[in-house]
């Protein structure tokens, strides 16, 4: 039987995330082959196949927007209590001026991701014949890729962590073989079709999003809040599509497929990392997955899919070739 623990994307609310995987990991004692992450999933996969729960809560519950951020193109103030992001026209003007072509830039992150994952780390995760898994946009070749710490350098594994993780065009593009890379969540959110084809037989799921939504946006202020509000909108029925194909999958090949949701909305903007709220994420995580009726989590919930969802993702289904 082979185990697999998929995280999706989510930014700063990948807190949660590591609350969940502590509580799996820790308390029930689980353990796993294949660990499976979208962007800020890609972040945690590593620690978690090491067991380095606590080295992860650390790393999760310090950062920051300098954490992040080498050029941040967002200002954050407090309006009647809840932080409202503007755009940081200096910054985001020196981006232009200097050539770059995004926003902003994340090469702390970068460095970030170096100080965190280690050679030795790299070395033994792959010793311990342990796959670890992150995915990525290839903006370039328009697809999906899939790039396991089996088949690269250390210092590739780091770039590809980093460009999973990179928001663009609000964060860095990471440039490389030729290629223009980005956030993998962008096509994958949750990769649990990834997981089932990698021949795993129960999957562990945590995804970043309610099981349903549950907010109206506001109108839009400005053209970062505007262009914040498109890509949800895009995301959410990225991340929709991907668990509904996730579970017809799982279905066909007799998959165990358990599913973590938030139980409520954590932010509507998970660029901003705020440590202390990062912190409650974490032992929410922790609290909900203790308490997770595990009944319900594979329950397939057409109630929750329209009709027409149900047809078009069975129809793609078809078109994937779950089958083979």
């Amino acid at each position: 039987m082979k185990k697999a623990l998929v995280i999706s994307g989510g930014g700063s609310k990948g807190a949660f995330a590591g609350g969940v995987a502590q509580y799996l990991m820790k308390n029930e004692g689980k353990e796993y082959d294949l660990f499976l992450g979208t962007s800020t999933g890609s972040l945690m996969v590593s620690h978690l196949a090491m067991g380095m729960l606590d080295e992860l809560k650390k790393l999760y519950t310090n950062v920051n927007q300098e954490t992040i951020f080498s050029n941040n193109p967002f200002k954050i103030k407090k309006v009647a209590g809840e932080k409202v992001i503007s755009i940081n026209h200096l910054n985001t003007f020196w981006n232009f001026l200097n050539g770059r072509k995004t926003f902003g830039e994340s090469k702390n992150l970068r460095s970030l991701i170096k100080r965190n994952v280690t050679k030795e780390m790299y070395q033994t995760i792959k010793e311990a014949n342990k796959e670890v898994v992150v995915t990525v946009s290839n903006l370039t070749a328009n697809q999906i890729e899939y790039k396991s710490i089996n088949d690269c350098s250390y210092e590739d594994f780091c770039d590809w962590i980093w460009g999973s993780c990179n928001y663009v065009p609000f964060m860095s593009l990471l440039e490389k073989n030729h290629c223009q890379y980005a956030d993998g969540g962008f096509g994958s959110l949750v990769p649990i079709r990834e997981a089932i084809l990698r021949g795993a037989t129960e999957i562990d799921a945590i995804i970043l999003e309610t099981e349903v939504s549950q907010i109206n946006r506001l109108h839009a202020k400005n053209p970062f809040s505007l262009l914040f509000d498109v890509f949800d909108f895009m995301l959410v029925h990225v991340e929709r599509h991907n668990i509904t194909i996730g579970k017809l999958a799982a279905a066909n090949k007799n998959v165990k497929l358990n599913l973590y949701y938030t139980p409520t909305v954590l932010t509507t903007n998970s660029l901003v990392f705020d440590k202390h709220l990062m912190r409650k994420w974490w032992q929410s995580g922790f609290d909900y997955a203790q308490s997770k009726d595990k009944d319900k989590m594979s329950e397939f919930r057409p109630d929750v899919l329209t009709d027409k969802e149900i047809e078009d993702c069975a129809e793609d289904a078809v078109n994937l070739n779950i089958n083979n």
